[in-house]
């Protein structure tokens, strides 16, 4: 692991002498990559959206200011494009290819950094063909790195956030081909909100129709069970009619199962195609 970050520091720093423009979403795997640039000719680029957490946005500027690298957050608004709306399954492709467009644009030049890691190449990631078709570098990818070896990584180098949950966008709280909308999307940041309160500070909240189905790690269903009055008092206000708990527990990406039949040729493919980006 050690020979992967030095390969890959000397490969960044060769990069640099054009300058960087890192994709810099807050989390573990940007903020890694924000570790490894911070000492070299690097912006630091957020997007700002109803579909991010404004608390990672937050985390995201104090990193910055930390490690005093140059950020820029650009806000916009995804539902003005109904390719994103409609919330497809290959949804993460148009929001990729848009904000990407936008960071090339604001580059000028750079080369432009994101934090895919090797892992992502090998399950269901629409987007990572939009970061093919703009020539988007990713080094962890690059260099067959993989999300726990980041993880391994940070914590050696001291960074405290080395077990910081994953944070993906809100529109993954809602079935592909539902209508994206701000009073969905509010609902399932609040209620998220109100199971990090009582401590699940890695959860989902998800909605489908008039259902929430929350996703906690096993290990704390009792823990849950225990609060559950007083969860279900301060979930009640988000004016739903049932609140569910999967007790398949926390599942990464449990939208994609709506794809099974697919996935088989999906994976495949990805295995494929996906080799380097």
């Amino acid at each position: 692991m050690r020979e992967k970050f030095r390969e890959l520091q000397d490969y960044l720093s060769k990069m640099s002498k054009q300058g960087l423009c890192l994709a810099y979403s807050g989390g573990i795997d940007s903020c890694v990559l924000l570790y490894l640039c911070k000492d070299l000719d690097v912006v630091a680029v957020t997007f700002k959206s109803l579909l991010q957490d404004d608390e990672e946005i937050a985390f995201a500027c104090d990193l910055c200011k930390t490690y005093k690298v140059e950020h820029k957050i650009v806000e916009y608004y995804p539902l003005d494009d109904p390719f994103i709306k409609n919330n497809p399954k290959d949804r993460c492709y148009y929001c990729k290819k848009m904000f990407f467009s936008k960071i090339i644009d604001f580059a000028n030049n750079r080369v432009v950094i994101d934090g895919t890691n090797a892992d992502d190449l090998k399950v269901f990631r629409p987007g990572i063909k939009a970061l093919k078709e703009l020539k988007i570098h990713s080094p962890f990818a690059e260099f067959e790195i993989t999300k726990q070896e980041i993880r391994d990584f940070a914590k050696h180098c001291g960074i405290k956030i080395y077990n910081k949950p994953s944070t993906p966008c809100f529109a993954t709280r809602l079935p592909y081909n539902t209508l994206l909308c701000e009073t969905l999307i509010n609902k399932a940041k609040e209620g998220e909100k109100i199971l990090k309160y009582y401590g699940f500070s890695d959860c989902r909240f998800r909605i489908h129709n008039d259902i929430a189905r929350i996703e906690i790690p096993l290990c704390e269903i009792n823990k849950f069970i225990g609060l559950r009055e007083k969860i279900l008092i301060k979930l009640k206000s988000l004016n739903l009619k049932y609140y569910t708990l999967d007790i398949e527990g926390l599942r990464i990406a449990s939208m994609d199962c709506a794809l099974s039949d697919t996935q088989p040729a999906q994976k495949k493919q990805a295995e494929q195609k996906n080799n380097v980006i």
